[in-house]
């Protein structure tokens, strides 16, 4: 048994408070390899931001579960040696898919895990986010739960089709469980397609998709019925669309790809949403840069010369989240 804070990790539950308090919404980047974890790092240790790192279910068995440990060690020191005096690192299980799984990664020195358990009837969700509950809050781990179904392929994550968060059964829910935070679906998705092309317009002058607007009123709703409770929004990422030119214009093949417009995540992050989930930005910025690289240096072969660049980007873009989006840069000092 390993303790988080063996390893200089927060849970959430401060984080969260405070988030609400002052009506912004802390970063959750998901990771996979080194580079992104040191673009993470750096970019939240310049802007003091407290940062989530997000691991998967398939993450977690690409990285091995030990090595993953010393990752988040390793990523709390270096926070340090970048000037961080104190960070607030969380280390999460994004989208835990059984008890089995989040009983290992609380074993193991996450901070804070995720069960969904969105896709059985609603008393199995009960019963098994309650489950989860009990077994994390022994180590002061605390538990995100998802309650409605978003649309979408992300890892292990996939759904044709999106349901609505229903206002009227998350007091319930919130209450029989004793979940930490809670996931609604509220028109995000997983993925770097969030909408059809039939589900959008397009911009007569660019020829882009402009997505549909999110569901405010179901968050309003939602928040009504659970003053100040912690929401969590999944399948976030934006989708930039000078990531996925690049891609193109460099050999990728990613038409239509559409995400969800950083002004309604704006608003979202000033309202109970207090952790608000980035993936497929990154991947999109890493590829992208790769992409240009190989193009640009065909006869390039060092790791470092195309992953280095690609390192860079990601920064930018997680300093931009952090900033410009997010509005946690400087809550962490």
């Amino acid at each position: 048994m390993v303790s988080y804070k063996e390893l200089g990790l927060v849970n959430t539950r401060e984080m969260f408070a405070k988030a609400i308090k002052g009506g912004y919404a802390i970063p959750a980047f998901n990771f996979n390899n080194m580079e992104q974890l040191q673009a993470i790092i750096k970019a939240s240790a310049e802007t003091k931001s407290p940062v989530i790192l997000q691991v998967s279910k398939g993450a977690r068995n690409y990285a091995n579960q030990t090595l993953l440990r010393y990752m988040a060690q390793g990523a709390v020191e270096y926070a340090k040696e970048l000037g961080w005096e104190h960070p607030q690192i969380c280390l999460h299980l994004d989208h835990g898919d059984s008890f089995e799984l989040c009983k290992s990664c609380v074993d193991f020195g996450f901070s804070s895990v995720m069960i969904d358990a969105s896709s059985l009837p609603y008393e199995e969700n009960i019963a098994l986010t309650k489950k989860v509950v009990e077994y994390a809050h022994k180590y002061d781990v605390t538990v995100e739960a998802e309650l409605g179904v978003l649309a979408g392929v992300e890892d292990e994550v996939s759904s044709a089709v999106s349901h609505y968060t229903k206002p009227e059964e998350v007091v319930d829910f919130a209450t029989r469980t004793g979940c930490d935070s809670l996931a609604i679906s509220i028109g995000t998705s997983h993925g770097a397609y969030k909408f059809t092309p039939e589900q959008c317009t397009r911009d007569p002058k660019t020829g882009r998709l402009v997505p549909p607007p999110l569901a405010f009123d179901v968050l309003d709703a939602i928040m009504e019925q659970l003053p100040g409770f912690p929401i969590v929004l999944h399948g976030s990422s934006s989708v930039p669309q000078e990531y996925v030119d690049m891609i193109n214009k460099y050999g990728g093949k990613l038409p239509d790809a559409v995400g969800i417009p950083e002004e309604q995540l704006r608003k979202a992050a000033k309202s109970a949403v207090c952790k608000i989930n980035i993936d497929s930005d990154s991947r999109l910025a890493f590829t992208a840069a790769v992409r240009k690289v190989f193009a640009e240096k065909p006869s390039e072969f060092d790791p470092r010369k195309y992953c280095g660049p690609a390192r860079d980007l990601m920064e930018e873009l997680y300093k931009h989240k952090i900033i410009n989006v997010l509005g946690s840069d400087g809550k962490a000092e």
